[in-house]
């Protein structure tokens, strides 16, 4: 279930560094949530320079582009986890893409379960005792 979508400006990145932060945040993504990496999505959106605004001027006026991420994950997930997520997700835009720190910006949205569907199947009903498991987790937190 994990999904991750990153939101870069177009033309500003090459296709290797597209390429190595998909993959090296499909790996993050999975190794954190301890979820098979089958599970994990990673998508980028591109927005064209004249379509973004980045202290209030145009990208395609200013050349500053400034990456946004946002991250769904099932409620239940220790908030130590979605930190450790923040966190790295916004290293790897640094790393990869040369990003200045300050100003990239990133969000996670919780979802409850039973609002999740997994072909078409709530995933409440499927993945029952992996949510239970991590509700118990985040309750010692």
């Amino acid at each position: 279930m994990p999904i991750l979508n990153f939101h870069l400006v177009s033309s500003q990145y090459s296709n290797d560094q597209i390429e190595r932060l998909l993959l090296r945040s499909s790996q993050f993504f999975a190794e954190v949530l301890s979820s098979p990496i089958d599970r994990v999505r990673v998508f980028i959106t591109d927005h064209s320079p004249q379509h973004a605004c980045v202290g209030g001027k145009i990208v395609s006026q200013s050349g500053s582009a400034a990456p946004y991420f946002t991250f769904i994950v099932l409620r239940g997930r220790s908030l130590e986890d979605r930190h450790r997520l923040l966190a790295g997700f916004t290293d790897l835009i640094v790393e990869i893409l040369g990003c200045p720190r300050e100003l990239i910006r990133g969000g996670v949205t919780p979802i409850e379960p039973e609002d999740w569907s997994i072909g078409g199947k709530p995933a409440s009903n499927l993945r029952q005792a992996e949510i239970d498991a991590r509700r118990l987790a985040a309750a010692k937190d």
